[in-house]
């Protein structure tokens, strides 16, 4: 029997974070690991305003298990090619 685990319980996402994903339909770890940082990051976007690049850092944070600076700085570029690719439909 698997155990489903709640967003919650990732470190790198607040409660803001948190609530913006489940707008989003997102509230488990395995939809977040699923989806991707890039894919949970542009549904989040779309289900609310004002979501910032901060989200994507925390998201790719809480998958890799990396801090979220660590993650802007070292992966910044790539995460944002990936997201360049997906929003153009590549």
């Amino acid at each position: 029997m698997s155990v489903t685990k709640s967003i919650s319980q990732l470190s790198g996402l607040g409660p803001k974070s948190q609530e913006m994903l489940a707008r989003a339909g997102i509230t488990t770890v395995e939809q977040l690991r699923a989806l991707g940082s890039i894919e949970a990051y542009v549904r989040t976007k779309k289900a609310n305003a004002g979501v910032s690049l901060n989200l994507l850092w925390g998201l790719e944070s809480a998958i890799s298990g990396e801090h979220w600076r660590t993650v802007a700085k070292q992966h910044r570029a790539s995460l944002l090619l990936a997201l360049e690719a997906r929003e153009k439909g590549v």
